[in-house]
């Protein structure tokens, strides 16, 4: 199997100034998924613990020349230490600026190889960075895991088009900001947090104990999908009860998550978004969240860059 390209000026922001350390906070660990058309960086569809975390780029988002080769349907999939990239890819961006000259200043090629290492007696898989500079090229070899064998590659593509089914019914949260100052206080309340979202683009959050109950809801906002008009004989009930009588209806659903999952999900707010939306799955099987990034200069989505996060829901009773 083979992989080369080069990383454009524009992929390398996108990594070294927004994704990379939004996912680092995903997790230490990812698996990288290599096809013709895409580049994804995966959290958790395998194992199933744990908050899942999906960022796609189409090819031309990232790289130049970009080539790719497997006996796997030209697809290669492998796990790597997110923060050891991120070391790597600042350190290469060091490199090229401190060294680089005219239309070599930015070329930062990245491929697969194996090398043997020191003191060792067997090859290992690296993913490798080769600096070219105005004299001489710098070369940082970042460890991955043994590339995924056939069956796993397939079992990650049938979890990652699983991970793409969307909620019946999105709200869009507009500051995001205000929704982690709540989350930074109820985080010395309780670990669950109860999440309702309506049709009616109502989005409810309650974290209980025997001694505290602590709530904050957002209403009224951007519904995508099904939706439907709020009693106006309820306008003026608590939120707490306007939701149960909407989950009564069918016209709401509600889950448990754990605050350290929703609190850790924010942190894509590191990659940039432009907007956010949040879901929940056909009979509560998760809590969804889309981040959404515009073209520059423009509302129109860019449909080459996505990230979204599925958080797992916990049990009434635990």
């Amino acid at each position: 199997m083979k992989f080369k390209a080069f990383l454009t000026e524009n992929g390398v922001r996108l990594l070294e100034k927004r994704f990379l350390p939004a996912l680092e906070k995903m997790g230490k660990v990812c698996h990288i998924f290599l096809t013709p058309d895409h580049a994804s960086f995966l959290h958790n569809l395998l194992n199933g613990d744990g908050i899942q975390s999906i960022a796609q780029f189409r090819k031309e988002a990232l790289f130049d020349d970009y080539y790719i080769s497997s006996q796997n349907q030209d697809r290669i999939a492998f796990s790597i230490d997110i923060s050891l990239l991120l070391r790597a890819v600042r350190s290469s961006v060091s490199i090229c600026s401190e060294f680089g000259n005219g239309d070599s200043a930015n070329r930062l090629q990245i491929k697969l190889v194996k090398k043997l290492p020191t003191n060792c007696t067997q090859s290992m898989p690296f993913l490798t960075f080769e600096t070219k500079g105005y004299k001489s090229a710098v070369i940082q070899d970042v460890p991955i895991s043994k590339p995924l064998s056939r069956a796993q590659v397939l079992e990650l593509q049938t979890a990652l088009d699983m991970a793409q089914d969307l909620p019946a019914t999105l709200v869009q949260v507009p500051d995001m900001n205000n929704l982690q100052n709540f989350v930074d206080r109820m985080k010395h309340v309780g670990e669950v947090l109860n999440v309702s979202i309506t049709k009616y683009g109502d989005l409810h959050m309650q974290i209980s104990t025997t001694l505290i109950r602590l709530g904050q809801e957002f209403r009224k906002l951007l519904v995508i999908g099904e939706q439907a008009q709020p009693p106006l004989e309820e306008r003026n009930l608590s939120a707490q009860t306007r939701s149960e009588k909407a989950i009564a209806r069918g016209e709401a659903q509600s889950v448990q998550v754990s605050v350290r999952h929703f609190s850790k999900s924010l942190q894509c707010h590191l990659a940039k978004p432009d907007c956010a939306f949040y879901g929940i799955a056909s009979q509560g099987a998760c809590l969804t969240v889309i981040f959404q990034f515009f073209i520059p200069g423009t509302h129109q989505i860019d449909k080459s860059i996505s990230l979204h996060c599925r958080l797992p829901v916990l049990d009434p009773g635990n």
